[in-house]
């Protein structure tokens, strides 16, 4: 559907606006109803096509008025007393990722500087810049990220950044492969599961080399798809090209726990299972309670793929994004719930108190 828009004059521009504000997703057709240069026509369209793409998504604009956090593929990183939270950025991906901070896993703010944690220019990528990580190795801090669909892993400072990378480069891989998650084992090993694009989007799982330059490919192994010993929830529309992605891994005690999100993070039905394993590359085998986050239980759809943090307290949380409402899918909003990890017998269970979800903001 479109808009007919005739003008006389190209000084029109501001009276329209408003009109611009509120056709949202419409397209926009102006016609002259006297004869203009081609050169103002040329140019005052271009005008307005700016103008219109900066009033194409007025809730948008809204929401970055409001004081939602609006990172989808969120993660926290704890370090010196501080929390720091990273994800896809809701409004603009194309262009690196910022950091929010905050005391109490409750108070977020933005650092005074608002400089970007990672810039496009300083790091791989041209174009979708997805699901970081942040994590420490030999005492260095590192973001692992996605971006042009590869993954890329970066050096900075301090967590607000900047991360750079002296080359820039992407991790080799023969394939497209998105959402990485550094695991550090107990006895220092580190794993990336990611996943990768391939008949699917499927998590696998390898070590990574020391240095971060490469995994050795001759542990990869793949650890969950909704192929594989599939369940409902998995693929509710269907569709033939299966989603599942978004993995972190904890350990407790003796057992690896998985949790990732399937179907397409469009989808209402987009949620979190998990999967429990003996060792950190599997066999992974998927919890009978999936899903344990759903849009039953946020009251909200599409909630997912989001990362396990520990308060000050000792609570354990997950922190995933949701659509930003019932009615539309973007700026996604960030959101936590409290978990816990709970054994009887041989049933490893991660129960949710659905009390404790509540959405992030700034303050």
């Amino acid at each position: 559907m479109g808009l007919y828009i005739p003008l006389q004059e190209p000084c029109a521009v501001a009276a329209i606006l408003p009109q611009l504000h509120l056709l949202g997703e419409q397209n926009v057709i102006v016609a002259y109803t006297s004869a203009i240069d081609m050169k103002i026509k040329t140019a005052f369209s271009l005008q307005l096509l700016m103008i219109a793409c900066f009033y194409h998504q007025p809730s948008v604009a809204q929401s970055q008025n409001d004081s939602s956090v609006c990172f989808a593929d969120p993660t926290i990183f704890y370090y010196q007393h501080k929390f720091y939270l990273y994800g896809t950025d809701g409004f603009n991906a194309d262009f690196g990722f910022h950091v929010a901070v905050a005391d109490d896993l409750i108070h977020w703010k933005k650092p005074k500087h608002d400089q970007r944690a990672l810039s496009r220019e300083e790091a791989f990528g041209t174009r979708g810049f997805w699901a970081p990580q942040v994590f420490v190795h030999h005492g260095k801090i590192y973001m692992a990220y996605t971006a042009s669909e590869h993954i890329a892993i970066a050096e900075g400072p301090g967590p607000e950044g900047p991360f750079r990378q002296k080359e820039i480069k992407a991790l080799p891989s023969p394939v497209k492969q998105i959402d990485p998650f550094v695991f550090k084992d107990d006895d220092g090993k580190l794993y990336l599961y990611h996943v990768r694009l391939q008949d699917g989007n499927r998590i696998f799982g390898a070590e990574l080399k020391d240095d971060l330059s490469a995994i050795d490919t001759s542990t990869l192994r793949e650890c969950i798809s909704a192929e594989a010993n599939p369940q409902s929830w998995e693929n509710t529309q269907p569709v033939k090209w299966t989603v599942t992605e978004g993995p972190t891994v904890i350990k407790q005690g003796k057992k690896y726990y998985m949790f990732y999100s399937a179907n397409d993070f469009r989808n209402p039905d987009y949620a979190v299972g998990y999967a429990t394993a003996d060792h950190p590359l599997g066999p992974w085998k998927k919890s009978e309670h999936n899903p344990i986050i759903s849009r039953q239980l946020a009251g909200i759809n599409g909630p997912g793929h989001g990362d396990i943090v520990s308060d000050n307290k000792g609570n354990i949380w997950y922190v995933f994004h949701t659509h930003y409402s019932n009615e539309k899918v973007a700026p996604r909003r960030t959101a936590m719930v409290k978990v816990s990890f709970e054994r009887k017998g041989e049933d490893e269970k991660v129960k949710v108190d659905d009390s404790s979800f509540r959405y992030l903001k700034y303050y």
